[in-house]
């Protein structure tokens, strides 16, 4: 009997010293890797991010382990009904048992994707991440750790893999970005779970990721098990690819900077932001492919809008790619990329007044005065401005965009030229085009703003009466 008691509190003893030993190591892997990324370092304060699920419970309770001091936060967004609400009260139980400052917040958060026009998803993302920022302020915390651990990783890095993407999307997960960090990358899912059983401590199960609803759970529930049965240590695999390649982004990144610095010019007639690829320059770099993707992609181009652009770009010019904000369009040797709507053409008319200022945008004024001719008068020769014989012009003189079948006498010639043709022959770009103003004296155009006037309205010996048009802007 006394052998058999013996046996048993051995097995016992064997068993508990098992999970302290795995606990242990399971601290140990996540502390090495916090110090192999810099994340924190010894003294910071943590703000925790804590929903209640085993991930977040496991990276607080390694942290507190570690001897860091932690103050945790919860968001209770109430889009699962009591589900929302039991997370809440399991978290508020565990912070108080483990004495560990909680900051709750409540979210309205499918108002707030209504109102940004955003999926569940994403408006639950801002919010979170706002109101950590906040908080961490309010607490002096160092950072914000959040509970992504390898599998999420993987996950991402499939996942930019199905959407497609480029070389920094296959990186996976960041173990630090700003003030957030995510100690727990260094382990598994199974690894979390194994650590939390051997601690005895619950936890809550979201329903939600149970279900075969979102794109990441269908990758989490279907693909990886089936990339597991082909090889168990897929993950593992995956993870040393995606470390390798946050190398090889470093020097990827300094190519494609350098890169653009080359290829793109600012395009100031295109408006806030806007800007030029040239085709040449790009064609002649030794990635010129990767280089307009990564120059489109952060304006929300996808890579399969990024192939069609460049194998367009020895095309004929005229063709417009459209993405959610901005515009491409394929001009002679370059590329216009300008925002959705600076390509609409002004279709107004305006009466310029026999002297004054009329507003034709923000930053572009026409000036309109009467001069009458001295000896002294010296005829301006700069393309903003123009001096016309009054006595030649019928009032009002009127201002518009030019319109195809447009003609002129184009000053110093004597035959009829299309405008068209002239802003041709002047490598006009097509947004360029777009934007030409032309004064007109009834049906004839006097004037091609800032660029020439025409023969027929020219200044001649014997002028005495002169109209100066200026482009003038705002002071």
């Amino acid at each position: 009997m006394y052998a058999l008691t013996w046996s048993i509190f051995s097995e016992m003893l064997i068993i508990k010293s098992r999970y302290v030993i795995f606990a242990v190591m399971f601290d140990e892997k996540v502390r090495q890797y916090i110090a192999r990324e810099g994340l924190f370092v010894e003294g910071d304060r943590l703000l925790v991010a804590l929903s209640g699920g085993a991930d977040s419970v496991a990276l607080l309770r390694v942290l507190l382990s570690l001897g860091y001091g932690c103050e945790a936060a919860h968001c209770n967004f109430h889009l699962r009904g009591e589900e929302s609400n039991r997370d809440e009260a399991f978290v508020r139980h565990l912070c108080e048992r483990l004495k560990v400052p909680l900051h709750v917040v409540h979210f309205d958060t499918e108002s707030h994707a209504q109102s940004r026009h955003i999926s569940i998803e994403m408006a639950a993302r801002e919010l979170r991440y706002a109101y950590f920022g906040e908080l961490a302020e309010e607490t002096g915390s160092s950072a914000v750790a959040v509970a992504h651990h390898r599998d999420d990783s993987v996950e991402t890095f499939l996942l930019n893999l199905i959407r497609g993407t480029g070389i920094n999307g296959l990186k996976g997960i960041p173990p630090k970005n700003g003030k957030v960090v995510r100690p727990l990358l260094a382990v598994s899912r199974r690894e979390i779970l194994a650590y939390l059983a051997e601690l005895g401590q619950d936890y809550v199960t979201d329903s939600t990721n149970l279900q075969d609803e979102y794109t990441r759970n269908k990758i989490r529930l279907n693909i990886l098990p089936l990339m597991e049965d082909i090889n168990p240590s897929v993950q593992g695999s995956i993870m040393t690819v995606s470390e390798r390649l946050s190398e090889v982004a470093g020097v990827y990144r300094a190519c494609m900077e350098e890169g653009k610095k080359k290829v793109v010019s600012s395009f100031d007639e295109g408006g806030e932001g806007a800007f030029r690829i040239s085709v040449p320059l790009l064609l002649d770099e030794p990635a010129p492919r990767s280089l307009l993707f990564e120059i489109l992609h952060p304006l929300e181009f996808n890579s399969s809008q990024v192939e069609l652009i460049y194998g367009q770009l020895c095309g004929e010019s005229g063709r417009k790619f459209i993405g959610k904000e901005w515009i491409v369009v394929k001009d002679r040797f370059c590329l216009l990329v300008t925002k959705v709507g600076s390509l609409e053409q002004d279709d107004r008319t305006l009466e310029l007044p026999e002297e004054g200022t009329l507003l034709l945008s923000e930053s572009v004024h026409i000036t309109v005065r009467k001069v009458q001719r001295t000896a002294s008068f010296v005829i301006p020769r700069q393309r903003n401005c123009v001096c016309l014989d009054a006595d030649k012009l019928n009032f009002p003189l009127m201002i518009r965009h030019w319109r195809q079948g447009d003609k002129f006498v184009p000053f110093g010639m004597k035959g009829v030229k299309k405008l068209s043709d002239y802003m041709t022959d002047r490598k006009f770009s097509l947004l360029q085009k777009q934007q030409q103003w032309v004064v007109c004296s009834g049906d004839r155009i006097v004037w091609l703003v800032g660029e020439r006037c025409d023969n027929r309205f020219r200044v001649e010996a014997d002028t005495t009466h002169l109209l100066c048009l200026e482009i003038t802007s705002p002071n």
